[in-house]
C-alpha cells in the first residue's frame, strides 16, 4: 500500500462525502492507496501545505490556488471537481420582502459577504448584472459567518453572501422563509479543486491517476446513495449526527448544482478548462487580495485524469441514469 496524506480544506462536512465514502468502501485500497485524511484550517491553508509538500493532495477552492501562487508557490491543481463556485447570496423572505430570484432585486441594497473570496464573487456577479453601483457591499466582519447571520436575522442587512445550503440552514432553525441565489449560475468559475505539488504528480504519477480514480468512484456512489455518503461521514464525527439534515443538502447541492453540468458531461469527471482558470484570475486581479503575479495557465493540469478510465469519461452518463 501506497500511503497518500489528504489535507481537508475544513473539518469534516457534507461537501467532503464522497471522499469518506471513497475510502469506507475500498476505493482508495483498489489502487493500492492507505489514504489518511487531515483536517484542515481553510482552502488557502490546504493548498500551502500540498504545495509545499507537507501533503501529497490538497483540497481546495480555485481562488486559493491561485492567490497562493501569488505568494510564490507553486500548486498544481489535478482535477476541478465543483465546475461552478459554491457561492451564493441569500436572504429571509421576511426581510427582503419578496422571493429573491435574480440579481437585479439587490438593486438599492445592503448585502453583507462572509468571507474575502465571497465578497470578490459577489461583485462581479452584481457588475455582470449592471447593479453593482447600486449595491451597498460590505466589507467582510472579521467575526464572519455568524456575525453576517445575525445582520441578517435581525433585518440590519437585506442579504448576505456565503454559500449555497446558508439559507436553507437558517430557515429550518429560525422557522423563517428563506431564498438563495447560487452565484455559480452566472459567473463561469470553478470550486473545489484538489491540489498537489508539480514533484510529487511528476514522481508518483500512478498513485495521482490512482487517487483520482477512486475519487471519481467515490463522488459517483455518494451522488447514487446519499445516505451512505452521509453515513460515512458521521462515521469519521459522531457529531455531525445531529446536522445530518444539513449536511446531506450540502452534498446534494454540491453533487447536483455544482458538479453536474453540460461542462462535466462533455470533458468527464475533474477535467479543467482554461477560460474558467483565466476568468478567475482575471477577477483576482483586480482586488487587492493578491501579493504578486499570477500564470492561471500554469496553475492546473489534466494529465493526470484518466480520461480512458469509464469513471472519468463516462461520469455524468452514470449519474444521469442513476437519478
Amino acid at each position: 500500500m501506497t500511503t497518500v496524506t489528504f489535507q481537508l480544506n475544513w473539518e469534516p462536512n457534507g461537501f467532503q462525502a464522497p471522499y469518506f465514502l471513497a475510502r469506507a468502501r475500498g476505493y482508495y485500497e483498489d489502487e493500492g492507496l492507505d489514504v489518511q485524511f487531515v483536517e484542515g484550517h481553510g482552502s488557502p491553508f490546504a493548498a500551502e501545505e500540498a504545495a509545499r509538500g507537507r501533503a501529497d493532495v490538497g483540497l481546495a477552492g480555485a481562488s486559493a490556488v491561485l492567490a497562493k501562487q501569488s505568494e510564490g508557490f507553486e500548486p498544481i491543481a489535478i482535477a476541478a471537481v465543483t465546475k461552478k463556485t459554491p457561492a451564493a447570496v441569500y436572504t429571509l423572505r421576511d426581510v427582503f420582502g419578496e422571493p429573491l430570484e435574480e440579481p437585479a432585486q439587490l438593486a438599492g441594497l445592503t448585502v453583507a459577504p462572509s468571507a474575502t473570496k465571497t465578497r470578490i464573487l459577489a461583485a462581479q456577479f452584481l457588475e455582470d448584472a449592471g447593479v453593482r453601483d447600486e449595491v451597498e457591499l460590505l466589507d467582510v466582519d472579521p467575526n464572519t459567518h455568524h456575525r453576517v447571520q445575525h445582520k441578517l436575522l435581525d433585518g440590519s442587512v437585506d442579504a448576505a453572501v456565503g454559500v449555497v445550503t446558508n439559507g436553507m440552514e437558517l430557515e429550518r432553525e429560525h422557522d423563517r422563509t428563506a431564498d438563495e441565489l447560487p452565484i455559480g449560475e452566472y459567473l463561469g468559475v470553478y470550486g473545489m479543486t484538489l491540489v498537489t505539488n508539480a514533484e510529487f504528480a511528476n514522481e508518483n504519477a500512478g498513485t495521482v491517476r490512482g487517487f483520482l480514480r477512486a475519487t471519481a468512484r467515490g463522488w459517483a456512489a455518494a451522488t447514487e446513495d446519499l445516505d451512505a455518503a452521509v453515513d460515512a461521514l458521521i462515521e469519521r464525527n459522531a457529531t455531525l449526527e445531529r446536522r445530518r439534515w444539513i449536511e446531506t443538502r450540502k452534498f446534494e447541492a454540491a453533487a447536483n448544482d455544482l458538479q453536474l453540468t453540460e461542462h462535466v458531461r462533455e470533458d468527464g469527471w475533474g477535467a479543467h478548462r482554461a477560460e474558467r482558470w483565466r476568468r478567475l484570475g482575471s477577477m483576482l486581479s483586480e482586488t487587492d487580495l493578491l501579493d504578486g503575479s499570477i500564470d492561471p495557465d500554469s496553475v492546473w493540469t489534466n494529465a493526470f485524469l484518466d480520461r480512458e478510465a469509464e469513471i472519468v469519461r463516462g461520469y455524468a452518463d452514470r449519474i444521469d441514469r442513476a437519478v
